[in-house]
């Protein structure tokens, strides 16, 4: 197999890709048997496998440097060419879902292909390819902005990922002028960031409206392939957050501002700092992170060991945080080499760590699941995908000395307790979308005013005293990638990580009986939707408001009584 590096990137003919797909849906219509018709849609598949593998070469270069003359090109013809290529395969899901042969797809390949198809019909229409063209054109900006990113600090000049550890440090004053100067970059774009995201609002309104929804919101549920769950649903978790979590997790922040000998509660500042001493931070340089990586993943299991193996030998990951460089992280797969690929942007602090085992969750599963047809087979959808990631995080919490050293026992507070921090910030994000779609003629100072009132609600830990401006104004979200590019993901993590601390009690108890748990889970792919995938592996649904509140408790119970002598 290639290096990363030695993988040919090159620019595919639209006009081609176009007429092949045409060729071959009148080949699947015209099919005499299933033989035949299985040979065409195994030929659509391997076309797909080709088509999005250079695309993701190109996504992952340009990322890597947004400044690549080349690859920024190639990038803004992706953003165009994409939403064509849905258009040109749409006559061919059609000819799959009328097929006389379906009976005998559904036999060989299970329904769940079919049940997607017919959410991909209600998701697209020939008429919207234009604004999908807009719409990546204008999330490509966004990104773009972030990654320009040059903030003032100290001596230096920093991107947004490397201003984080100063966000993180210990002195107060430093930590606090950190937050003072990201959040002014922030406030110097604020035109742009509002007139971004009014263009995406809008758009995707209308988006919605040209396909009969009343606007954007139930297209958006289609467009993230949910199949087992809807907007209700969605509704009854974020009650049972409000209800059970954010009284946890206001518990564990009263705690932190007792240690750090604050009143609560806390500015963004302070709330950002869980110990006196400073937050846990992992031991050694990059590659140190990465070779503790390998020691976990070979002791983990034998799948696990070949897995992280491969991803270190063959360049499948792209981690050190440069100028240019695209912000936050993410796991994607290269599917002609059967390899997924791992992007981020470390930056000294835990978060690090987390990427060696939450994006390489992500990549475990892809990898483990590489071959499986059709290839939508490969991920299950994304609040089951991030299952695998934020659970892989807890698994590694036995490894914690290797990563952290003097700081293993920090990190493991810090973990478990940050997980009880995120589901509340995490169903905000969510609320917050949820009001934004339903009112989408609202002013950008509306908006902003929306998200400081849900503060209140999820968040009421926050110090809204105007400290820091940015984030104490209701603005804060705007730093939030997914707002922009991927509208109403974000419960997914929140729904993974309720799941995610179910392995966490498990592996209290008997680590074996987690993984085996956890590997029931991730070797069923994307064959299943996620109720279905949790269900054959014996795990408890998030939608289910006592899984929510049972997991809460053992994780409160398990912080108050965590031995904190020697730690400040």
């Amino acid at each position: 197999m290639l290096k990363f590096s030695e993988m040919k990137y090159e620019r595919p003919d639209l006009d081609a890709l176009k007429k092949e797909a045409a060729e071959l849906t009148e080949k699947l219509v015209k099919a005499d048997s299933f033989e035949q018709a299985d040979e065409v849609f195994l030929e659509m598949e391997k076309s797909t496998r080709r088509t999005q593998t250079q695309a993701t070469i190109a996504q992952i270069r340009h990322d890597i440097n947004t400044k690549d003359a080349f690859y920024d090109a190639e990038s803004k013809f992706w953003d165009s060419a994409q939403p064509q290529l849905q258009e040109a395969s749409l006559p061919f899901v059609q000819a799959m879902l009328a097929s006389p042969f379906r009976r005998d797809f559904e036999q060989k390949y299970g329904t769940l292909y079919f049940v997607n198809a017919e959410i991909q019909l209600k998701s697209f229409s020939p008429a919207i390819v234009e604004d999908m063209m807009e719409e990546n054109r204008l999330t490509s900006e966004y990104e773009d902005l972030l990654a320009s990113a040059q903030i003032p600090f100290e001596d230096g000049v920093y991107t947004l990922s490397q201003m984080t550890p100063f966000k993180n440090d210990p002195d107060d004053a430093r930590r606090l002028a950190a937050w003072k100067a990201e959040g002014q970059w922030y406030k110097d774009h604020q035109d742009k960031l509002d007139d971004i995201y009014d263009k995406l609002v809008h758009l995707r309104d209308k988006m919605g409206k040209k396909l009969g929804y009343e606007g954007y919101t139930e297209l958006g549920y289609l467009r993230m392939g949910r199949n087992c769950y809807d907007k209700n649903d969605v509704e009854k978790f974020r009650t049972a957050v409000q209800k059970y979590l954010v009284p946890v997790a206001s518990d564990v922040f009263r705690g932190q501002a007792k240690r750090l000998g604050k009143e609560y509660p806390m500015s963004f500042a302070d709330n950002q700092l869980e110990f006196r001493s400073g937050n846990p931070k992992p031991q050694g340089t990059a590659q140190d992170i990465l070779n503790a990586g390998m020691k976990f993943y070979s002791e983990l299991s034998p799948e696990t060991e070949k897995f992280f193996r491969t991803m270190m030998d063959y360049e499948l990951m792209d981690v050190l945080s440069t100028e240019g460089k695209r912000g936050g992280g993410y796991c994607t797969g290269l599917f002609d080499y059967g390899v997924p690929f791992i992007f981020a942007n470390f930056n000294g602090t835990q978060g690090d760590v987390e990427v060696v085992t939450h994006e390489a969750g992500h990549a475990f599963e892809a990898y483990m699941n590489a071959d499986r047809i059709p290839t939508e087979y490969v991920w299950p959808t994304m609040e089951a995908c991030e299952v695998h990631s934020m659970s892989m995080e807890f698994f590694a919490e036995k490894w914690a000395d290797d990563f952290f050293g003097k700081d293993a026992r920090k990190y493991n507070y810090s973990h478990l307790a940050g997980a009880l921090k995120f589901i509340p910030y995490g169903t905000m994000v969510d609320h917050f979308q949820h009001e934004v779609y339903a009112n989408p003629d609202l002013t950008p100072a509306e908006r902003h005013a929306v998200w400081k009132k849900l503060l209140g609600v999820y968040q009421p830990y926050m110090k809204l005293d105007g400290e820091i401006p940015f984030y104490a104004e209701g603005e804060g979200w705007q730093r939030q990638h997914h707002i922009y590019s991927s509208p109403f993901y974000y419960i997914d993590y929140c729904l993974a990580q309720t799941v995610s601390l179910e392995f966490w009690a498990m592996i209290q108890e008997d680590m074996k009986n987690a993984w085996d748990h956890y590997m029931r889970y991730t070797l069923q792919g994307g064959s299943k939707v996620f109720t279905e995938l949790l269900k054959n592996a014996d795990l408890e649904s998030p939608f289910d408001e006592n899984t929510l509140k049972g997991v809460c408790a053992k994780a409160h119970t398990f912080l108050a009584d965590y031995d904190l002598e020697g730690i400040c």
